[in-house]
């Protein structure tokens, strides 16, 4: 599993993973930007945010997958049954928002696990072909046993913690040690309003936010856990990899398409 989980064989060799964002429906779109640069390591699926259901999360991670990218899904919180049915998919990882509490991070850890780690129920029929030897083209591909699943998933898929509240922030150093935290998650928009230092420009951040977020970073060195962070753009991107966070998310499709067509017809216009 570990072998085509490319988001985790970057986090281990100690280099950045970039990662697409996936809001609207649809596996052309998600193979589209899979396809469109062999620098795309990871793709969330954004449940918390994005227009998408379950359905369309079970076809989206199926598509990624199959395009040798990584699928994260994005929950929309921390509950459960939304962890199971993220990771039962298939996906290589799941990052989950609004966590305030040691506790709220220590249930994520709980419900990703399985037993004697965790309580995650086993069902492993659908997840099971999203890891593959080798890209499904040119000769057979060796999929997982359910046993080999069950064997490697605990220490093969990605558990990412958002960092974007208060509450988090104040805890950042004790969710940082819980074991099986592998990430720790920025979502600058909303940790600027939860600390009362919103984006009013996204080129320039107040100091405040500056410092909480390289507090995260540094928090998360300490304990040796890689550091991700939400950017709009890739040269944002860039300059968090240079400084050593590795989970690097580098646009999201509804702001790549409307820069794209704004682009298009500025020229046409001109």
């Amino acid at each position: 599993m570990q072998s085509a989980n490319r988001l985790q064989k970057a986090l281990k060799a100690g280099s950045p993973g970039f990662g697409g964002w996936q809001m609207l429906p649809g596996t052309n779109l998600t193979r589209t930007m899979c396809r469109s640069s062999p620098d795309i390591d990871w793709l969330p699926v954004d449940l918390e945010h994005g227009n998408l259901s379950d359905d369309s999360m079970h076809e989206i991670v199926a598509a990624a997958a199959a395009c040798g990218v990584s699928p994260i899904v994005r929950v929309p919180e921390g509950q459960h049954w939304m962890i199971k049915r993220a990771l039962d998919s298939g996906a290589h990882g799941i990052l989950v928002p609004v966590i305030e509490t040691v506790e709220d991070a220590r249930n994520v850890v709980r419900y990703s696990k399985y037993p004697p780690l965790g309580n995650r129920g086993f069902e492993s029929l659908l997840a099971v072909e999203k890891f593959v030897e080798r890209a499904p083209h040119g000769g057979s591909v060796r999929q997982l046993t359910g046993v080999e699943y069950l064997e490697q998933a605990d220490s093969s898929l990605i558990v990412a913690i958002q960092i974007e509240t208060k509450g988090a922030l104040e805890n950042v150093s004790e969710i940082a040690a819980i074991p099986g935290v592998d990430v720790l998650f920025i979502g600058p928009f909303d940790l600027g309003m939860n600390i009362g230092h919103p984006i009013r420009d996204p080129k320039n951040y107040d100091q405040e936010l500056i410092d909480a977020i390289e507090t995260i970073h540094q928090t998360a060195e300490a304990a040796g856990k890689a550091t991700g962070v939400y950017c709009d753009t890739g040269e944002q991107g860039r300059e968090y990899a240079r400084r050593g966070f590795q989970m690097i998310s580098v646009t999201t499709d509804i702001v790549g398409l409307r820069k794209v067509f704004r682009q298009a017809f500025d020229a046409a216009g001109n």
